[in-house]
């Protein structure tokens, strides 16, 4: 609207300077020209609105929000109206104990009380998107700081609400899935009511109590000895059983032994191994046997 003030100053110098006398007059007239121009120019350049990709722009005339939205690109709109734009991707709110990791400075970790009565803490990380169609709506009734009046303070109250119905372990363990798809649906809910869509819902992290936490570790560390333990005891059943079957083995070979050997088997077995003697270089005298038994020398 800038043109059009100016043309609008340059058209009421030009008509007085007409008037004043007659060498005057000649800068008048085409002082008012270039003061139509730049009327003209001004309207041109109100009527035209460029809307960036991922926002919508929302029109205002006179205060009145029309219902109407504008997408990326160029428009031609009344010159009178306002545009407001309003981002409409993806967008996260972070809500952290740790120190400027979050949307507010310092902690911002949700603390809730736990059906057992303690305290936990929830880091949380909100992931949302402006509906478009409903951003007239959402700027109407709540305006642009939808993040302190909407997104922060139903996270948090909806965490809490749903928190009671979890013991602290179990919001750490077993049930926290259940737990983050609970507050996905009570939070999903409102937001629609609002236009805004939620994305995801992403638990970072939940700190149990100091004498919680000690007393977990304290049995997760009695369950590995105990695991520990049941190793050992399994590989010593296996070491034994081992040992039986070896021994068992030994038996059942000195027993088949026993039953096959005879007399004369043995006989042949001590001739085979004396000949073996007899073709030792180290061997001297060999005496085997006793009464009828030969004796054998070395013939060197």
């Amino acid at each position: 609207m800038g043109f059009a003030i100016l043309g609008v100053i340059l058209l009421a110098a030009g008509r007085i300077l007409s008037k004043i006398n007659d060498k005057l007059r000649l800068f008048g007239k085409p002082l008012m020209g270039l003061g139509a121009l730049c009327i003209l120019a001004g309207i041109l350049v109100a009527s035209i609105v460029q809307i960036d990709a991922g926002r919508v722009g929302i029109k205002k005339l006179f205060g009145q929000v029309q219902s109407d939205v504008l997408y990326s690109g160029l428009h031609y709109i009344n010159p009178l109206m306002d545009v407001e734009t309003i981002e409409t991707r993806t967008q996260n709110y972070t809500m952290s104990g740790v120190h400027n990791e979050g949307d507010k400075v310092g902690d911002d970790a949700i603390r809730v009380l736990s059906a057992d009565g303690l305290e936990v803490t929830i880091d949380l990380t909100v992931l949302y998107r402006i509906i478009p169609e409903s951003a007239p709506s959402l700027y109407k009734q709540i305006g642009l700081d939808y993040k302190d009046k909407i997104v922060r303070p139903i996270s948090r109250t909806k965490i809490r609400d749903n928190a009671v119905y979890y013991d602290a372990v179990s919001l750490y363990s077993t049930k926290r899935d259940e737990f983050q798809a609970r507050i996905y649906k009570a939070i999903e809910d409102d937001f629609k009511t609002r236009g805004m869509l939620l994305e995801n819902l992403l638990v970072r992290n939940i700190t149990l109590p100091t004498s919680v936490k000690n007393a977990i570790e304290s049995k997760i560390n009695a369950e590995q000895e105990a695991q520990k333990m049941q190793f050992v005891l399994q590989k010593e059943r296996q070491e034994a059983d081992r040992k039986r079957v070896e021994a068992q083995g030994i038996a059942d070979y000195q027993h088949i032994i026993s039953e096959s050997l005879t007399d004369k088997q043995l006989q042949y077995e001590q001739i085979k191994a004396m000949k073996e003697l007899a073709a030792s270089t180290n061997a001297k005298m060999i005496i085997m046997g006793k009464g009828s038994t030969p004796v054998l020398l070395d013939g060197k």
